[in-house]
């Protein structure tokens, strides 16, 4: 049976983790097997069930409890879950929940570049990108269009955090992904000569005088190739982009210079991992 609790007191400790802690809090570096992320909506939350996390408390709408959300709380053990209505729950996190249901879950350890890396032969790398609807959306390009791995710097916002989960829906499961480096001066030199050393060429996604089309027949013969895309506004670094193998572009037409990080990460992961697809 579903250990139900109506919430009385919206100050309660129990409910921090959905309504005061903040990303850092919950992510806990000190002490990663502590970490929680928070999961948004019955698909995305059945996305985490299925990949193997494990289910801590649930924030429901009462009418979600024998409603479209009654399948999850059968595989959630006694976790408790914490209900009221619509307008409480939205009082208590500050946003109208997705569906009506949250999920807080143990984060996962982190896993090692080399793990996630060791059979891929398409990866992807975010610089910077901090955008979390950005990082989400690209999570599930990769998933759909035959990445087999995705790397983020250290300043690239968290794929746990919840808007990305939730905008991912819950492809960020499906993905094998790993921070590149553990501070920001770890990238691009030695992160790119990690990539080096596992046998990957680097493709920059930027606008340059020595820049090739996406289509370009090398890019698609390498047995290896990592993609990076830069940040919103600014794209890559300079120095990311001189001390890549490749520096590619996206032709366009009607005048326009370039697509958001988001857009041209699904339209690069397409032509550069068909090669991929036929590995499958």
């Amino acid at each position: 049976m579903p250990n139900i609790v109506e919430i009385t007191d919206l100050s309660a400790p129990e409910l921090d983790v959905y309504a005061r802690l903040t990303q850092a809090q919950l992510r806990n570096r000190l002490e990663p097997d502590k970490g929680i992320f928070i999961a948004e909506s019955p698909k995305v939350i059945t996305r985490a069930l299925d990949a193997g996390y494990t289910p801590l408390s649930l924030l429901m709408e009462r009418k979600q409890i024998t409603g479209p959300a009654a399948v999850i709380l059968t595989r959630c053990g006694d976790a408790p879950v914490y209900t009221a209505d619509r307008e409480t729950l939205a009082s208590l996190t500050g946003f109208v929940l997705t569906r009506g249901v949250l999920c807080a879950l143990r984060r996962p350890l982190p896993r090692s570049v080399e793990e996630v890396c060791r059979n891929a032969r398409r990866v992807a790398v975010l610089e910077g990108i901090v955008d979390s609807t950005n990082v989400g959306a690209i999570f599930r390009s990769a998933a759909a269009l035959n990445m087999d791995a995705v790397l983020v710097t250290p300043s690239c916002c968290d794929p746990l955090c919840r808007r990305a989960v939730r905008v991912s829906m819950g492809t960020v499961f499906q993905v094998p992904w790993a921070q590149i480096g553990t501070c920001p001066a770890d990238w691009p030199e030695n992160g790119i000569a990690q990539l080096h050393s596992l046998g990957f060429k680097t493709a920059a996604m930027a606008l340059s005088d020595r820049s090739v089309s996406i289509d370009d027949s090398a890019l698609s013969a390498e047995p290896k190739l990592a993609i990076v895309l830069g940040t919103e506004g600014d794209g890559l670094a300079h120095s990311t982009i001189a001390a890549c193998d490749y520096t590619v572009k996206i032709p366009m037409s009607h005048g326009v210079d370039s697509l958001n990080v988001a857009a041209a990460s699904a339209v690069a992961f397409w032509e550069l991992g068909k090669k991929n697809l036929n590995h499958i």
